[in-house]
């Protein structure tokens, strides 16, 4: 037994000696990082998988521009504005300076370019261009975003411009940021914008590549911003999505460059070996018949509207089970994508997610003599 021990010793002797006296558990293992606050979140569910000071308040920097992307996207949705729109450059906007695409009086591009230099050059000039054009002042579009943080709940976070220079009173958390990138996913354009990697403007005079690299360097990554001034360091708000897992990433205040990226892979690297979505039903598929009062059909499929599953832990993915709550009928017209009612998805005793089960296709109400007709026929029917 003594010769044991005395072996044991020596062995942690010559690791201690080789630089592993620090060696911990793999379970034991938590995320270092340089960023002065990060955080981890499930895209779908919001589930925060790792954070550090993620409610400190801090300087955003470009990664700003995630909310001006989010108010105009909501504007084109809306149908307040549209993407063919033609946005002319007005002194304001072109008397900025940091990151723009060197805007002059007078001149024009369309909305869609207007927000593509945006998301892909980090342009400031062309922010305060589509706030003039979207609200008419810059001041009036800062209001919405900060009327939009309100609506998203964000206790630290306040925006004193659209586009993320240093100013009194301007800033915000990687909690918040990574709420608000959760709610621009939401939007297909964004997404769209934010993983362009490479665009001419002004007929290919003027190349933008975009400022995440990530793009180019991680898997599955295909958006949002980065930001950096000397104030707020390097900062990045991404997403990545691999076999259905989708998640956000936001670190602020990382004093190297391009540590924002390094430190945005290692954490999406402990994400991804951690956690996996299961899903339990795909986007779409049948889940049950409601009938159809005086409609031209009898009855229509309810299919969901999106897939249903859950992050979790990898290995620990028994006791779900699914719960079916669908309206046993309907009166006609039925549009399209209404909502019949929802399927739940528990873990034991804890709901995971909701999804909506929806009409698969629209049914018109049956004219007069079609209802008198089918009347005539259940009552002959006995």
């Amino acid at each position: 037994m003594r010769k044991v021990l005395a072996i044991v010793l020596a062995m942690g002797i010559v690791l201690g000696n080789l630089g592993f006296s620090n060696v911990k558990p793999v379970q034991g293992v938590e995320i270092e990082t340089d960023a002065a606050s990060a955080i981890l979140m499930d895209a779908v569910s919001g589930r925060i998988l790792y954070e550090k000071e993620s409610h400190k308040e801090l300087a955003p920097a470009s990664v700003t521009k995630i909310m001006t992307l989010l108010i105009a996207a909501d504007a084109v949705a809306q149908e307040k504005v549209k993407l063919t729109d033609t946005v002319t450059a007005s002194e304001n906007a072109c008397k900025l300076g940091g990151s723009q695409i060197y805007l002059e009086p007078g001149e024009t591009f369309s909305l869609e370019q207007m927000l593509i230099a945006i998301a892909v050059g980090s342009a400031n000039d062309g922010c305060v261009a589509v706030a003039e054009h979207i609200n008419g002042t810059h001041e009036a579009f800062v209001e919405d975003m900060n009327r939009k943080a309100q609506e998203l709940g964000l206790k630290n976070t306040h925006f004193v411009n659209a586009y993320g220079l240093p100013a009194e009173g301007h800033y915000t958390s990687a909690y918040d940021l990574a709420v608000i990138s959760r709610e621009a996913l939401k939007y297909p354009l964004i997404r769209k914008l934010t993983s362009i990697k490479e665009y001419d403007l002004r007929e290919g005079k003027f190349k933008l590549y975009n400022t995440n690299k990530l793009l180019w360097w991680y898997p599955g990554a295909d958006g949002l911003k980065t930001g950096w001034t000397n104030e707020a360091r390097y900062c990045l708000a991404s997403t990545v999505e691999r076999n259905g897992l989708r998640l956000i990433c936001v670190v602020m205040g990382v004093p190297q460059v391009r540590g924002h990226f390094a430190e945005s892979m290692k954490i999406y690297n402990y994400g991804f070996a951690k956690y996996e979505f299961k899903q339990f039903a795909p986007a779409e598929q049948k889940q049950g018949v409601v009938k159809v009062r005086k409609g031209v059909e009898d009855e229509i499929v309810a299919v969901t509207e999106i897939a249903l599953g859950a992050t979790v832990e990898k290995g620990k993915d028994k006791n779900f089970w699914v719960e079916t709550k669908l309206n046993p009928e309907i009166s006609a017209p039925v549009e399209k994508g209404q909502t019949l009612g929802q399927v739940l998805l528990y873990q034991n005793d804890q709901l995971q997610a909701t999804v909506k089960l929806i009409a698969d296709h629209g049914v018109a109400r049956a004219g007069l003599v079609d209802q008198l007709t089918r009347t005539i026929k259940g009552v002959f029917s006995f």
